[in-house]
């Protein structure tokens, strides 16, 4: 063979491999970046102004005729701004609240209207470049930690109405607290690549074949509430795998469990308490909810109108059901009412805890006789046998003002050892569950740095 063939078959070797290698990432990327929040819905989706039904967008029915600071103050709640935006015992929306990732920690930004350290000089272009795109007015990229590629399905009009709220606020003079990631994560142009990938940059736009209300929980659930940044799991680029839609995440130290409609693992089986949860952060049978869980419910979904928190059960139960592998079926009976009987072969420390710091709410049973709101049995968490939100409930606390009451649980990680919370956990799980625990002192501690501040 001649030089000149033997070179040009090198040479479509070494394009045929290129090509392999391209379209080898091309794929890859595709399959990344999966389907988009609201692609699992089939039908047609229109533009706002060409659909004919009720408009999803916006406040509730009452509010609808309310000047743009107060519809703007029910679109900030929905879509729990303050949360994020509040440290621990700090001022609300002046930022400072920690976010502790796996490669470091970052901190929320002051959104108070103070023109040198809060969104005070924003124009209305720049305030929704930052809520639909993710871009800072400086032209930096935001980290996700800020939902924006949920917020990117909020109209202007509701964007707007937000800002009017916020610049509403008394200004608050907040420096931002510089984050601690590690590299490559603290190069914010990375991001830019990550938003091209994973940012729609779209506004809502309502299916045709669905129903008004079931267009209107999308919108909430979805461009306000954000629901799927920490039910929905994150693929290896830390974007939402929507092909495990609401199937559950671990987030901010937390279990988001299942909330697809899954009757022994999701939400399936809950019907109408789906409603008293989602407005009351209770539901009996089904338990109280605890940690961010809480607050979202605290703070934004019971300050919902009832039409939108219905609009949000009825979306909830159309994604598809993913049945959650590590989660066993719920034990929906009561302990036994004795100490004597039941949660054989665990530690004994761990009840030696219970009877000290718990019996007298939670009862031998797991059934409170001084609240509903304190009764174990049935909850997720005490049949969860990763044991994470009992661990993380015995080491904060809860303490929530409730339509039901007050809850009150006093934290015990100051006065319990990382062993002991585990030992307790344990029993816990072994007693009023379906599958006890195995949680060691090396796990607690890893939660307490987890939700650290």
């Amino acid at each position: 063979m001649s030089p000149a063939r033997k070179a040009g078959g090198s040479a479509r070797r070494g394009w045929l491999a290129l090509i392999a290698i391209v379209a080898l990432v091309l794929a890859l990327l595709l399959w990344v970046h999966g389907p988009k929040a609201l692609d699992f819905a089939g039908g047609q989706s229109v533009e706002l102004a060409e659909y004919h039904g009720a408009d999803p967008t916006g406040v509730a029915l009452a509010l609808q005729g309310a000047d743009p600071v107060k519809r703007g103050e029910y679109l900030a709640r929905a879509a729990d701004c303050m949360v994020c935006h509040t440290a621990r015992g700090g001022t609300p929306y002046a930022g400072g609240f920690a976010f502790n990732l796996p490669f470091g920690t970052l901190y929320s930004t002051n959104i108070t209207p103070d023109k040198e350290t809060g969104i005070g000089g924003y124009s209305d272009a720049q305030f929704l470049a930052a809520l639909h795109r993710g871009v800072r007015a400086d032209g930096a990229w935001l980290y996700p930690a800020m939902p924006y590629t949920s917020y990117t399905y909020m109209s202007d009009a509701d964007a707007l109405a937000i800002k009017a709220y916020l610049f509403n606020l008394a200004p608050v003079h907040a420096p931002a607290r510089a984050d601690s990631l590690s590299f490559p994560f603290n190069q914010r142009w990375l991001l830019g690549i990550w938003a091209a990938l994973f940012n729609p940059d779209r506004r809502f736009q309502p299916n045709a074949a669905r129903s008004p209300e079931w267009n209107r929980g999308a919108y909430v659930s979805e461009a306000l509430a954000h629901c799927g940044e920490c039910h929905t799991p994150r693929n290896v680029a830390f974007a939402l795998n929507n092909r495990k839609k609401f199937a559950g995440a671990v987030t901010a130290g937390w279990r988001a469990y299942n909330i697809t409609p899954d009757a022994t693992t999701g939400v399936g089986g809950w019907h109408e308490a789906v409603l008293a949860y989602l407005s009351r952060g209770h539901a009996d049978g089904h338990g109280t909810a605890s940690g961010p869980m809480g607050e979202a419910v605290d703070h934004s979904l019971s300050r919902l109108a009832s039409e939108d928190v219905r609009a949000v059960a009825t979306y909830l139960a159309s994604v598809p059901a993913v049945k959650s592998s590590d989660l066993p079926a719920i034990l929906p009976t009561p302990a036994d009412a004795s100490h004597r009987v039941g949660a054989a072969g665990v530690d004994g420390s761990g009840k030696q805890v219970f009877e000290g710091a718990c019996v007298s709410c939670h009862d031998w049973s797991g059934v409170s006789a001084l609240t509903s709101l304190a009764t174990l049995t049935g909850a997720r968490a005490v049949n969860d046998s990763s044991a994470r939100n009992i661990a993380q409930v015995v080491l904060g606390g809860a303490n929530r003002e409730t339509p039901d009451g007050l809850v009150s649980m006093p934290a015990f990680g100051s006065i319990y050892s990382d062993e002991e919370i585990a030992a307790v956990a344990n029993y816990v799980s072994a007693r009023f569950g379906s599958k006890g625990s195995s949680l060691n002192a090396g796990d607690v501690a890893g939660f307490r740095r987890e939700v650290a501040q």
